[in-house]
């Protein structure tokens, strides 16, 4: 026996399963790539980017001896829930400053301030919240399930108002339930 017919012995072809080459005897399944499923996606431009580089929102920043704040030109009770609240929820999207931040303090402030507001606006936050979750992107996934815990002690009845909801929201928590 050669070198060479020894080569040819040991050479093992990598195929993929269920194919006629997998019987051979010196074949190795190779197994299926992976699925991504913990991927993160790209998020898409928000609607949150677009407002605020034009200078929509009644917001400033404001720095104080604590660190950054918002300075709302506007009473945060006055605002038009309606507009404002989804527009934010859609802003939870962003990791980049200072989006990210007049994002989620946006959203902290106006449910901190929302009381009756923020239960008719419930249908409105279902999608911003479920592309943030889908982004996949762990600091996004903390940041809008900080968010919700807050969205649901902010106003009466706002948990249950949740619920129709949850069929939306639940299967991204699914997948990472087990991620630490």
């Amino acid at each position: 026996m050669n070198l060479r017919s020894a080569v040819l012995i040991r050479a093992e072809l990598k195929t993929e399963g269920f194919t006629v080459k997998s019987t051979m005897k010196n074949s190795i399944v190779v197994g299926p790539p992976a699925a991504g499923a913990f991927r993160e996606r790209p998020p898409k431009p928000t609607a949150f980017r677009k407002f605020y580089e034009r200078g929509d929102f009644p917001v400033a920043l404001e720095h104080d001896t604590k660190g950054n704040r918002i300075a709302w030109k506007v009473e945060i009770e006055k605002l038009d829930y309606h507009h404002y609240l989804p527009l934010f929820f859609d802003g939870l999207c962003e990791t980049v400053h200072p989006y990210e931040f007049f994002a989620r303090q946006g959203v902290h402030d106006m449910l901190e301030h929302g009381a009756t507001k923020i239960l008719p606006v419930i249908p409105q936050l279902i999608i911003p919240i479920k592309n943030a979750l889908n982004t996949r992107n762990r600091q996004v996934i903390c940041t809008t399930l900080k968010v919700l815990q807050h969205l649901v002690v902010s106003g009466d009845l706002v948990g249950e108002a949740l619920v129709p909801y949850y069929r939306q929201i639940l299967p991204i928590l699914n997948i990472f339930k087990n991620k630490n």
